[in-house]
This record gives C-alpha cells, structure tokens and sequence, in this order.
C-alpha cells in the first residue's frame, strides 16, 4: 500500500511560499520586515531549489521559502518535499500559472522511499489538501506511481515471473478484476510459443497474465507490457555494467499495470483488458539461441538475429493476444525495449510511436500539458528491410546498428492490426534528478492517463 502524503486537514501545518525570480520582489514587499531582512541576509533570490526555513521570533519554523526560478516544470518542487525531515506543510503562495496536480505530483515524487531493505531515517512529509476531489485524485496518482516505483525498484530475487503475478492478483482482487494467469508448459499448449521460448531457461517459469475489468459493452481498452523480470541477454550476454539495472526491464509491465491501476481507481467506463508476459532471460541448458527459428502466436516466423532482442519476443504474443477478444478501440504497448531510444532522448523524454495523427497529437498536448516529457518517433516503414530474415518471415532485430528504437516499433507493428495503437519505448529509470535519489520514475505514464482520461469520460 502506498505511504500517505497527502492529509484532508492538521491543527498547524507549516505555510510553504513558492516563489520564482520573475515574482520576487513583490513577494519580498509583501514580507514583514523581520522575514524580508532573513531572505535577504540568506541571498536567496528564488533560484530553483533554493530553500529557505523562516523562523519566528522563538527560533521555531514557521514558514518554508522556496524558489522556482524561472518556472520551467512545477515539478521541481519534488527538490523541496525530498529535503523535508517529516512535518506537514500547505502551499500558501503559489505563483499564478502553476497547475496544483502538477504541484501534488512532484510533492509524492520527492517524498517517495523505497524502503523495502533499508528503512528510511525520517517519516514522509504530508501536505494539506483541503479538497477533497483534488486530494483524491492525487492520492490515486501517488499510489499507482509508488507501485510502479516499488516494483521497478525490487531486485529480481524478490520480483520473479510468479511475485509479478502474485503483485498483479493483489491489485486485481483490490478492485474486483479477474486475473488469468497462463504458465510454464501451458504456455505452448495454449499457443504463447515465443513467451515460452524466452523464459524457459528460468527457474521461475515464464507466463501470461490477463486482467480483465469493466463491463464487457464497455469501449474495450487494451494494455500491454514487457515482463522481462530480469534480463542476462540470455546466450547473447550482456557485459556487467550493461547486466547491472536489468531488474527494471519489466518496467513496461510497471506502467502497463501503473496505468490499469489508475483507470481502475478512477472507475472508467472501459473494458479493461491488462496483459503482461511475465519472464526471465536467463541463460540455461533450455535458452533459446541465435539461429533459432520461433513461430508466434500470430504464426509468423521469426528468426533469432539476437537472444538480448527477447522483449519484443514476449511482447508480440502479448499483442496478438490482446487483439483477439473483439478490436480493441485502444491498444497501448509500455516497454523498455531499446537502449536506442535513450541514445535519441536521454532517459527522461518517452519516445512513443504511433500511425493515429489525433492518437500522437493528444498525447503531445497532454504531455506538455502535465509536464510529462514525451516525444513522437516516426515508424518509418523503409527501414522494416532492416528486419528481414533469408530463412523466416523475419528476424527480431536489425541487421545493422542504426534505428533500433525505430525497428523495434516496426517488428512490433508486424503483430499489430489496428491502427489506434501506440507503443512506448521507456526508460523506467533515472539518475538524480530534482534533487530525488536515483531509481524508478514513470515515463509518460500521466500524460497516457490524461489521454484515456479525456478518450472515455
């Protein structure tokens, strides 16, 4: 369950003034003399992350200062809360133009530890929402993203194929959905032979899982997400520093569920249809092999150029089969597939790919919109020669170095017949930024909410 960072009311909670450069002095002639003669002596001059504790006459807090800048990204006030030692605050300066779901976002971003194998040395911080329509929106936001956060954050000792699933059941029976879990051997009897192929080498055996929810006349909304609970290369190894953060390469199936959460919580009137191939790429007597030819669930042929190329593997038959109980009116595709995409866009702008103009058009607005940097790459059907294979219908990788991001979205097009579908190549990950420790981050995740959000209410 999420931490709590959000409370309804409090007898004191310490006033939070936000404040950027182009604001500052009229908010300093707006201060009593004795708060103004502290900023100044302190220099502050509302920079971003600057931070100042105002004391009263006692020596006691009595109001937090904290600068902007020039206003970029609301987001940068995660910086503030992630510094706060406990307590609970209330914004009570806040500069026009500055959107408070953006501001509730960032304050759950900063506050949020994973503190499953080291606890956190002081208590989360809480803020003040009055509303009870906002803190609830914010608080179903928080949890899904703590969710996302914590199980990208787990190593793969403790986040296996069958904890995965075991995480997708305990967020089923919370909102009344039904969970369908296909696993090991099964897999080929009911034809997911490429999900089998790629986990089979695992201890854990590899699996399908299907959500469904909502009223079956319902607008059917289809999500997917890569699974790959750890991922060696399998007998195309990864080098140790490349092997190092493999516990996040089923942070596509984190979203994926992330999002079928919210849609959950906000009760859409959707038919929710979540499907996850959960597995490990591990190395074994039973890894599949370059060379090898797999036969998908959709029945083409695919030949094995490269076993550290398995995400779009598993995802393919996820794909086919999210497409198979009636045309779904939206198909969405969560993944960290490529590191091509973090060579194009670094790793905090989610490259997203679609063939729908309005579908790319009202993600672009929504994530500028809710400031969730996301940007439209091109599948750019030239380059689908790259995948061609002399033996099979094709091969899962490109034949040279250049476009992977882009050929990894043209061989999953290959198993995609309907074109309201997007697909999302995430990071999942990010080094220090606004101040928060490095580790899990949703990538693109709000902006696609406020898409479906706006599609079906």
């Amino acid at each position: 369950m999420s931490e709590t960072y959000f409370l309804a009311a409090h007898d004191a909670p310490t006033p939070v003034d936000l404040v950027t450069q182009a604001g500052l002095d009229d908010y300093l002639s707006a201060q009593s003399e004795y708060s103004r003669a502290i900023l100044e002596s302190e220099g502050f001059k509302a920079g971003a992350g600057e931070t100042i504790r105002l004391p009263d006459m006692t020596g006691h807090l009595s109001r937090v200062v904290f600068g902007m800048g020039k206003l970029d990204d609301g987001l940068a006030i995660a910086r503030l809360s992630a510094g706060l030692k406990g307590g609970t605050y209330r914004f009570d300066f806040v500069p026009e133009g500055v959107s408070e779901d953006t501001l509730y976002v960032a304050w759950a971003d900063g506050a949020y530890r994973f503190a499953r194998y080291k606890a956190r040395d002081h208590d989360a911080p809480k803020l003040v929402i009055t509303d009870d329509v906002a803190r609830g929106n914010a608080e179903r936001m928080a949890a899904s993203i703590d969710l996302l956060r914590d199980l990208i954050n787990t190593p793969a000792q403790d986040m296996s194929p069958s904890i995965l699933q075991a995480e997708v059941q305990a967020m089923a029976d919370e909102f009344g959905a039904s969970l369908t879990p296909v696993v090991g051997d099964e897999l080929l009897d009911e034809n997911y032979p490429m999900i089998h192929a790629v986990g089979r080498a695992a201890d854990d055996e590899p699996r399908l899982l299907q959500l469904s929810w909502g009223k079956p006349d319902m607008p059917k909304l289809a999500l997917v997400g890569k699974g790959i609970t750890y991922d060696t290369g399998g007998l195309d190894l990864k080098t140790g520093g490349n092997m190092r953060l493999m516990k996040k390469d089923m942070g596509g199936s984190a979203h994926a569920i992330a999002l079928a959460r919210l849609i959950m919580a906000h009760n859409l009137p959707v038919h929710l249809n979540l499907v996850v191939p959960a597995a490990e790429n591990a190395i074994g007597a039973g890894a599949f092999r370059p060379g090898d030819v797999l036969t998908s669930r959709k029945g083409l042929t695919v030949e094995i150029d490269n076993t550290d190329a398995e995400g779009r593997l598993v995802l393919a038959d996820a794909l086919t089969r999210a497409q198979e109980d009636g045309t779904p009116d939206l198909l969405i595709d969560f993944a960290t597939l490529t590191g091509a995409a973090r060579v194009a866009m670094g790793p905090e702008v989610a490259p997203f790919y679609t063939d729908d103009d309005s579908l790319a058009d009202a993600i672009s607005q929504a994530s500028k919109a809710v400031h969730d940097p996301a940007w439209r790459m091109p599948l750019w059907m030239p380059y689908e020669s790259m995948l061609k294979s002399d033996i099979a219908d094709c091969q899962n990788s490109a034949s040279g170095p250049m476009a992977g991001s882009i050929t990894a979205g043209l061989f999953l097009k290959k198993f995609v017949d309907i074109p309201n579908w997007v697909h999302w190549d995430v990071w999942g990950w990010r080094n220090a930024m606004y101040g928060n420790p490095a580790g899990a981050a949703a990538c693109g995740l709000r902006a696609m909410f406020e898409v479906v959000k706006a599609r079906y209410t």
